[in-house]
């Protein structure tokens, strides 16, 4: 003989542990989106920065961009990575990453 499940049976089922962490987790996860997808435009923001750099370098020295000018566009490349990466699976340390690539690249270039 089968018998139905009584309400408070269905509820302490319903919300199981995942659920719950995973209900407590959705807020930070979206900041961390949030700040990933904006880690995308100052990436851009830095690649204008960074080419404006490599065209000031190969107009006022020897016409030729060295290889820190090519390392800084790399580290823009691996931050845009990163930050995809961020966007789809939202980590602290993939968005610390972009931003940190995404500063090195101008950096890198100033330093040609």
């Amino acid at each position: 003989m089968t018998t139905k499940p009584s309400q408070d049976e269905t509820a302490e089922t319903a919300t199981t542990p995942d659920a719950t962490a995973e209900a407590e987790s959705a807020p930070y996860t979206f900041d961390l989106r949030l700040a990933a997808a904006c880690g995308l435009v100052f990436l851009l923001a830095c690649l204008v920065a960074t080419a404006s750099i490599a065209l000031a370098d190969a107009i006022e020295g020897d016409g030729s961009g060295g290889f820190l000018i090519t390392a800084g566009f790399w580290s823009l490349a691996f931050g845009a990575v990163a930050g995809v990466a961020a966007l789809v699976v939202p980590r602290r340390a993939l968005v610390t990453a972009q931003y940190c690539l995404g500063v090195a690249g101008p950096l890198l270039a100033l330093m040609d």
